[in-house]
């Protein structure tokens, strides 16, 4: 069940220290909506990371506005049922190597909020990375623009091998590059293809956190805030505190928590 959107229900924070183990998971029941910490809360001075389990509008409208220096997401689209339903994307299935029960689809509907709210909480002059399918990208292009982003170009990351399909097998996702304001990138002899082998056997959709340290290094300085809305396997906290970056994020999955949690604390330096 989804704690922020259940009156009366707990709602469990797992927020860390600057050494990079856990507080204490508190659990705090109120009736009502729950506000969740300010971002100097959230993130005290000197600590890497802060995880939460909650829905990733709701957590987004509860940060300050201009209180992060990057998002790099990857929502768990409406499109994946499709491929599901004919077979070309068989780590979705529900079975003993795929926790598919970890996620639910994010609907098309709901993107006009998302990005209403990543606009807001984004500080000025700094960037946006949505991992996405040629499909949701159509989708979602004119939304973000509406909310106030510039839009770039798709990034292409090249998986180096042959995936699932039945024409044209497919073996690349898109990374489409927003911006609110102007920030020029780290590196501009980047090409715009990363290419790195994606994962194997690993949390359904799970992104090589390689790829997010590309898009991290270019778009932000060591010190800065990397957040995450979907944090799914954690690829992009990984590559946040690898870097020096400091990160927030949320899911609606226990699983995802606790796997994040996990591989974060792993990565710090």
């Amino acid at each position: 069940m989804d704690a922020s959107n259940a009156p009366g229900s707990q709602l469990e924070f797992g927020e860390l220290s600057a050494a990079g183990s856990p507080k204490g998971r508190d659990r705090v029941k109120r009736r009502g909506k729950h506000r969740a910490p300010a971002a100097w809360q959230v993130l005290p001075e000197g600590a890497p990371y802060a995880l939460f389990e909650r829905d990733a509008v709701e957590w987004l409208r509860d940060l300050p506005d201009e209180s992060v220096d990057l998002v790099v997401t990857d929502p768990p689209y409406e499109s994946l049922e499709k491929h599901r339903a004919i077979g070309t994307t068989t780590r979705l299935k529900h079975s003993k190597a795929s926790s598919n029960d970890w996620f639910r689809i994010f609907p098309n509907a709901r993107f006009p909020e998302l990005f209403r709210e990543v606009y807001r909480v984004l500080s000025r002059d700094r960037h946006f990375y949505l991992f996405s399918d040629a499909e949701t990208m159509f989708v979602v292009k004119p939304i973000a623009e509406e909310a106030g982003f510039k839009f770039w170009k798709p990034l292409v990351w090249d998986k180096c091998r042959l995936g699932m399909g039945y024409h044209y097998r497919s073996r690349h996702e898109f990374i489409l590059f927003f911006e609110k304001g102007k920030r020029r990138l780290t590196d501009l002899s980047i090409p715009d293809i990363i290419a790195h082998p994606r994962v194997h056997a690993g949390y359904p959709t799970e992104k090589p956190a390689a790829v997010s340290e590309v898009l991290i290094r270019q778009s932000t300085v060591a010190g800065e805030i990397v957040a995450d809305p979907f944090i799914g396997s954690g690829s992009a906290g990984v590559a946040a505190v690898a870097l020096g970056r400091r990160f927030i994020g949320t899911d609606i999955a226990a699983g995802a928590v606790t796997l994040s949690t996990d591989r974060i604390r792993a990565a710090l330096p």
